[in-house]
């Protein structure tokens, strides 16, 4: 019956939980929608949005969707190849890469998306909006950008060598 096999190796974030109330005839109608975040912790991630009138089944519909947006991201050890800078809608994030031993220093959003993805040291910074949704978007964003040296070196038909 279920569309996808059961893995333990993805680890979930509820990031944010809102309730949403729609006024009818008879009253207000409550709903909520969930913002999770599943990352395998070795560079794959993804987000998504569940809504229902509960919240565990928002936020089981909001896994489903998360995995069904996996991304593989370009990691350099425990850190990030380079500085990055995200954007989506109003929501800017700069992601700078730290040396080992620094931690995570970001703030909620952001923080939930990169331990997920398995980034141990990082500086990060969101810039304009806190709005969690726009914010884990331009998180993404940024993530999706980076590159890793054999990248650069393939794509401009060099040798690795060439770039150290």
């Amino acid at each position: 019956m279920a569309r996808f096999e059961k893995n333990d190796e993805y680890q979930e974030r509820v990031v944010a939980i809102n309730r949403v109330s729609k006024t009818v005839k008879g009253g207000r109608i409550m709903k909520f929608s969930a913002l999770v975040v599943v990352g395998d912790g070795k560079g794959k991630v993804g987000f998504g949005l569940g809504k229902s009138n509960e919240v565990p089944d928002a936020i089981r519909k909001g896994i489903e969707d998360a995995k069904k947006n996996l991304v593989t991201i370009a990691l350099k050890g425990t850190t990030i190849p380079h500085e990055v800078i995200g954007k989506f809608g109003a929501g800017v994030v700069l992601l700078k890469p730290a040396a080992e031993g620094t931690g995570v220093i970001a703030g909620g959003p952001v923080r939930a998306v990169v331990e997920t993805v398995g980034i141990k040291d990082i500086r990060a910074k969101a810039l304009r909006s806190n709005n969690p949704c726009n914010v884990v978007r331009a998180t993404m964003d940024g993530l999706r950008q980076l590159r890793n040296v054999e990248e650069v070196a393939a794509i401009r038909g060099k040798s690795v060598k060439h770039f150290n």
